[in-house]
This record gives C-alpha cells, sequence and structure tokens, in this order.
C-alpha cells in the first residue's frame, strides 16, 4: 500500500470521523477553531483516490523563526495503527516538512497496559509500590507494544514526562468501560464510596440538569481554580469551545449543572465523538460539599454515554503514582472508585524534521519553563 498525504476540507474531514466508530475530539474539524493560538489545517491519507485517514494538525511557529511551525496532532491521526506503521507516518513527515515544519509531535491514541481497579487499590495499600508500572498490568496491547516500538526505531522521541503530567495531554487516563453493561452492573462496580455519595446526592435533593449556562459554570469553575490553586480558562475560552464543536455536531458537547435548593454545587463538560465520552472539565463548590453534587453530575455523564451506545466514559488523565504519600495519588484514588481501570496509552512523541531548529525550540521552551 502506498499512501498519500494532502489537505482536505473540514467537511471531508468530518465525513471521515463519523466514519469511525470513537475519535478523540482533539481531531475533530472544530477543535482547530476552539485553539485560536495556534494554526490548523486538515490532513487526509490517499488510497489513490479514496479517502483512507485524516488528523488535525495544530501548526504553533517558533519565536522569531516564524516560517517554522511545530506540527501537533493532539490524541491523533486518525489512521489505522494495526497496519504499517512507515507507511502511514513517512508522507506525513515528509509533507509537513515541505511545508514548514521543523517537527511533529503527535499522540497515538493506543493503549499499552490497562489495570483493573481492584489492582490500583491493592497497589496503593502495598508500601512496597510506588507505582503503577510496578503492578503487572491486567491486559497488555501488542498494537501498543508494536507502536511504541515502531515510532522509537524510526527516530521518534517520547515526551511523556515520568510523573504522568506535562505540557500535552496525558499518557495515564483512567476509564469506565460500558460495553454490553446495565446501570445496575454500573453501579455494583463502583465502591461503597460512591455507590453511597450518588445516593446522597438523590436524598439531599440535587438535581442535576442539561443546558447551556456557561456562566453559571464558569464562575464554579474559577471558584475551584482559586480553591485547588491553577490558572482558570477564561470564559471565551469556554464560549468559543461550545460554540465551535456544537456547530459540528449538536450533541458533541454538553453542559451539566447540579444545583441544591437552587443553588449551583457542582457542574461538568461532557465531549462525546461516535462511541468515545469524555469528562472534559469539571467544578464544584466548596459549600455544601455534603450533598455531593460533583457525584449526582458523574452519574448522570455516565448513564447518558451508556443510553447514547458509548464503548466507555473517559475521566481523562492520572498521574501513575501509586504511593499513599503522594498528594497526587487522591486523583487515581477517587477515579478508581468509579470501579473502571487504569490505561497507559502510547503517550506523545516528537520527530525533529529540521534538528537545529528543533534543538534550538526545545532550548526555548525549558527557559521558559514550557
Amino acid at each position: 500500500m502506498r499512501l498519500t498525504v494532502g489537505p482536505i476540507s473540514a467537511a471531508e474531514h468530518l465525513a471521515f470521523v463519523r466514519t469511525q466508530r470513537s475519535a478523540s475530539f482533539l481531531q475533530t474539524p472544530a477543535w482547530g477553531s476552539v485553539k485560536t493560538e495556534w494554526r490548523s489545517e486538515s490532513l487526509g491519507w490517499f488510497d489513490g483516490r479514496r479517502l483512507v485517514g485524516a488528523g488535525l494538525v495544530l501548526h504553533r511557529p517558533v519565536p522569531r523563526l516564524d516560517r517554522f511551525t511545530l506540527a501537533y496532532l493532539p490524541e491523533g491521526p486518525v489512521i489505522d495503527w494495526t497496519g504499517e506503521l512507515a507507511a502511514w507516518l513517512e508522507p506525513l513527515a515528509a509533507y509537513l516538512k515541505e511545508h514548514g515544519a521543523f517537527a511533529i509531535r503527535l499522540g497515538p491514541p493506543v493503549c499499552t497496559d490497562t489495570w483493573s481497579a481492584a489492582q490500583v487499590k491493592e497497589g496503593i495499600a502495598d508500601p512496597g509500590v510506588q507505582r503503577l508500572t510496578e503492578v503487572r498490568s491486567q491486559w497488555a496491547d501488542p498494537v501498543g507494544a508494536r507502536v511504541t516500538s515502531g515510532l522509537r526505531d524510526a527516530g521518534w522521541l517520547p515526551q511523556s514526562p515520568d510523573d504522568g503530567f506535562g505540557v500535552g495531554h496525558p499518557q495515564f487516563k483512567y476509564e469506565v468501560p460500558l460495553a454490553g453493561r446495565t446501570e445496575d452492573d454500573l453501579l455494583r462496580g463502583m465502591n461503597q464510596q460512591w455507590r453511597r455519595n450518588i445516593k446522597k446526592s438523590v436524598k439531599e435533593g440535587v438535581e442535576v440538569t442539561v443546558g447551556e449556562d456557561l456562566k453559571a459554570f464558569h464562575d464554579l469553575y474559577v471558584h475551584t481554580a482559586e480553591r485547588d490553586r491553577f490558572t482558570p480558562r477564561p470564559l471565551r475560552y469556554f464560549e468559543t469551545m461550545f460554540a465551535a464543536l456544537s456547530a459540528e455536531d449538536p450533541e458533541r458537547i454538553t453542559l451539566y449543572l447540579a444545583r441544591h435548593q437552587g443553588d449551583p454545587v457542582a457542574a461538568t463538560l461532557l465531549v462525546r465523538v461516535g462511541a468515545h465520552a469524555v469528562y472534559s472539565y469539571g467544578a464544584s463548590s466548596t459549600e455544601k460539599r455534603e450533598v455531593r453534587g460533583s457525584n449526582a453530575c458523574q452519574w448522570a455523564m455516565i448513564r447518558d454515554s451508556l443510553a447514547a451506545g458509548c464503548d466507555a466514559y473517559d475521566l481523562r488523565g492520572i498521574t501513575p503514582t501509586l504511593d499513599a504519600d503522594d498528594p497526587h495519588v487522591g486523583l487515581i484514588r477517587f477515579k478508581a472508585g468509579t470501579g473502571g481501570r487504569a490505561v497507559r496509552y502510547v503517550g506523545e512523541w516528537d520527530l525533529p524534521l529540521r534538528p537545529m531548529v528543533y534543538r534550538a525550540f526545545a532550548l526555548y521552551m525549558r527557559r521558559r519553563g514550557r
């Protein structure tokens, strides 16, 4: 198979994504409209005249060298990762280098290992275990192993940090499998605390509604940022995100708002592409935490994802620490309460196309703390 790569329209790109069982929303053409600080383009892989793959490329210019860009394909591209890697990636590299890229960064949506909630719980309880990778995985994906070795052999450089969180998208995630399960199955899979909190939210009269009150979401989100000490995105970002994704597909993004006696107590954003549902953002009030609005929102999203026929509910990133004294362990402990599974992906990889420019860019990023 000899593939070629070239630009495609947003309509062609979206039509291809819709033929897939699932894909990351970061690889939809609408995401390029959200990331306004990057230049975006849709690329297609062709077998003859037939479109067989697609990718959203975000271009980031080099400071003082605007004619060169880092070409970034977050959680993509949408290609057949079980196929011959060189046949897919070599024409991509040739096209992007010809059009001014100094490097490519991509994050194959390919799993390498999974761990059950029980394994995560046992690992946290074992003082001799510090990291998830020290626990033998429940399942290892041979495709993930082959993609990892293939990228390394072809000169790609791994970018995912050891702690699991970095500037890109997380290598370790937490997911709840949905295929073939019922609501009762999902509740039985949760730990006692999660089931208790969901029941408590119902008993307290928490109401979860679906709507477009982004201001109410953002107020809670800013409050959460102040409490948890992170820098919040502006309201305009979420307005752009909601408008762009909704225009592409009216069911692409959904805002959930939990209220108790009229007071907003939690809010979340769910994004879905095909059979893949993602918990994208969440926020909660410090007041009335005892009514468990966050659990109510999560349960509403899980139920709706199940009803939509999704294969999995994606709780996004975790760090691979299982050290009970590490402050990050609370995140994996909370998500493991859903009864799902921890998943390691191939991670993000760079291919330098112009090594001198790539080194200068890497030095610049180190100096500014990435």
